[in-house]
């Protein structure tokens, strides 16, 4: 299935435009903890403290925000139980799950070609760097 910008803005007026919601919405769903917190949860419902564990490098706060965002967009629920100490549990919701399934095989993706990505910028430092260094003999 190939999609493209310009058949997107055909098919739904003003789409992604200045203002827009969907760009709101990219916001929230594409940030870096956004997509983590939401990918964490594909394995199914998680206590905030296994969910903060799973995602290395996020702090207290930016969870608590996250969750706070994607819960507020309709995308995960929370679940708060009467217990010493409480309880909260977070899932994806219906939506979150089939956003999931449209993210999941861009994750599988990522995963798969990272460490080529982030290892290009040096590769074309170093050939430019020789590139450099051959003009200056020539």
């Amino acid at each position: 299935m190939k999609v493209s910008f310009s058949d997107l803005r055909e098919q739904h007026d003003g789409v992604f435009r200045e203002n827009c919601p969907t760009r709101t919405v990219l916001d929230h769903v594409m940030s870096k903890w956004g997509v983590l917190v939401l990918f964490a949860l594909t394995d199914g419902t998680i206590r905030w403290g296994d969910l903060r564990r799973r995602i290395d490098g996020i702090s207290e706060k930016m969870l608590s925000s996250t969750l706070r965002t994607l819960e507020a967009d309709g995308l995960v629920s929370r679940r708060s139980y009467p217990e010493v100490p409480p309880r909260v549990e977070y899932a994806l919701t219906d939506l979150g799950g089939e956003l999931m399934e449209k993210l999941g095989p861009l994750m599988e993706w990522v995963a798969a070609h990272a460490d080529d990505i982030a290892a290009a910028p040096d590769a074309r430092r170093a050939e430019s760097r020789v590139g450099r260094e051959a003009d200056q003999t020539t």
